[in-house]
């Protein structure tokens, strides 16, 4: 039952009150971790009362340094993840440079799935000029 976190469980149970299974439990998990990867990654540390570290440094900050900073993304992108997303284990965080765009930073994150029997998915994790990241397989 840990493939989505507690408020999903409860919307979903709120719009669909019968509803028992039915929807690729993995599929479902993968879906709810993007939408929290989502959450953490775009959500700056110092903006969440109970907890001061959830979330991420300003990445704009760190493009004034670019591309000195690229390990200090990384390590923030992989210490945000083993923080708060437990459903995931063992990330690893690498930098994906493209030369036909230089106006966003990649990043493919691979980690375990906690609950399947370590099995590992790749996310891509995209940072745009305004700041925003977006995640997906």
């Amino acid at each position: 039952m840990h493939e989505q976190r507690l408020s999903e469980r409860i919307r979903a149970q709120e719009q669909q009150p019968g509803r028992r299974g039915g929807r690729d439990d993995r599929k479902l998990c993968v879906d709810s971790i993007i939408d929290h990867l989502q959450r953490i990654l775009n959500t700056r540390q110092g903006n969440v009362l109970i907890a001061d570290d959830y979330g991420v440094p300003d990445f704009l900050d760190f493009l004034q340094t670019y591309p000195d900073s690229v390990r200090e993304i990384e390590e923030s992108i992989r210490s945000a993840i083993d923080k708060y997303e437990p459903r995931l284990s063992g990330a690893s965080v690498t930098f994906i440079p493209r030369e036909d765009d230089d106006l966003t930073l990649r990043f493919q994150i691979i980690a375990f799935l906690a609950m399947e029997g370590d099995r590992q998915v790749l996310f891509e994790t995209v940072v745009d000029t305004d700041g925003r990241v977006r995640v997906r397989l």
